[in-house]
């Protein structure tokens, strides 16, 4: 009932900041989409799955970076909303992480699978795999037989990704690897703006070394159930508050789910989950992601006032909401 009557609430006053100017849960034509594998060198290929806009004018990109054991599939909720706004999805598949590393096994065999995917070197190729994804863009958008010709906005480009996939994204968003010592950086110069959803420090390492030098908007999300499956990686909910105070001032945001688990940014419920979802979670989640792409890659003014002022407006008493 409390759920019901503050999703209720959330609405009218939603509606009443959306008679100001501004609603990020408006919603436009359905998009079309495109599943195609995309070849980032002779060995190696990406299933992708695309959400094209139906207006046919250039639009911003947004990647999407799936978490450990997913697909092209997995978060499509973001892609249906953040396309209908007019933004062309990309969401990726990462072969040797995804949903291949587990199916069909039994399931000790999975979760050692899963284990052994969650490592250094899969990290690695997935930045790859982002940084060739926007080289193959690149060159369908300049193609002149391909659906996507012309339609990329590649001067404006975000990314996302959950989990696995929010490591991606901190990675080529600007978090510094290695050491003090020996730092190095495997940031996307393309890239415009990050939203990692449940966020992972380095471990071993300072976070203010990690994330000091991040130099683009980033919003962060997270909840304060939101630990890791038993028995594949080691993080509490506590580890991924760790990053959001190391960011350097300007454009950062953090958004800290009530109860929030971590399959919150997903579809469905996984075993490990201890309650079933609350309905308002993607609610805050399409709400306050729309307005952060819209303020950082459209310039979107009334966006970022949203942000800042009326955000707190679709979220339920015990969420948390902080910028810098």
């Amino acid at each position: 009932m409390r759920t019901h009557l503050a999703w209720c609430i959330g609405v009218a006053v939603v509606c009443n900041a959306a008679g100001a100017g501004y609603d990020p849960l408006v919603t436009g034509p359905k998009a079309q989409v495109i599943d195609l594998d995309i070849r980032i060198n002779d060995d190696r290929e990406i299933p992708v799955r695309i959400f094209l806009p139906a207006d046919s004018e250039p639009a911003p990109v947004l990647l999407f970076s799936h978490g450990l054991g997913g697909s092209r599939e997995t978060s499509n909720f973001l892609a249906a909303h953040w396309a209908s706004r007019g933004y062309v999805c990309v969401f990726l598949q990462h072969p040797g992480s995804d949903v291949g590393v587990w199916r069909g096994k039994n399931p000790a065999a999975a979760m050692e699978a899963l284990k052994s995917a969650a490592s250094a070197r899969e990290l690695l190729v997935r930045i790859g795999d982002v940084k060739g994804v926007l080289d193959g863009l690149t060159r369908l958008n300049a193609s002149t037989s391909d659906k996507l010709s012309g339609r990329l906005n590649l001067d404006r480009i975000g990314m996302s990704g959950h989990s696995f996939g929010a490591m991606t994204t901190q990675a080529v968003g600007g978090q510094r690897g290695g050491r003090p010592s020996m730092p190095r950086s495997e940031a996307d110069p393309r890239i415009d703006a990050a939203l990692p959803m449940s966020p992972s420090p380095a471990k071993g390492v300072d976070a203010e070394f990690s994330f000091g030098e991040v130099g683009i908007p980033w919003l962060l999300m997270t909840g304060t159930e939101d630990g890791a499956p038993s028995g594949i990686v080691d993080i509490e909910p506590s580890d991924r508050l760790k990053v959001y105070p190391s960011l350097p001032a300007g454009e950062k945001y953090e958004l800290v789910l009530d109860n929030g688990e971590h399959m919150a940014f997903t579809e469905g419920r996984m075993r490990f989950q201890k309650s079933s979802q609350n309905p308002n979670h993607h609610r805050v989640i399409l709400a306050t992601s729309t307005a952060f792409w819209d303020s950082t890659l459209r310039g979107d003014q009334a966006a970022g006032k949203w942000l800042r002022e009326h955000a707190r407006t679709v979220m339920e008493a015990g969420d948390r909401w902080q910028w810098k």
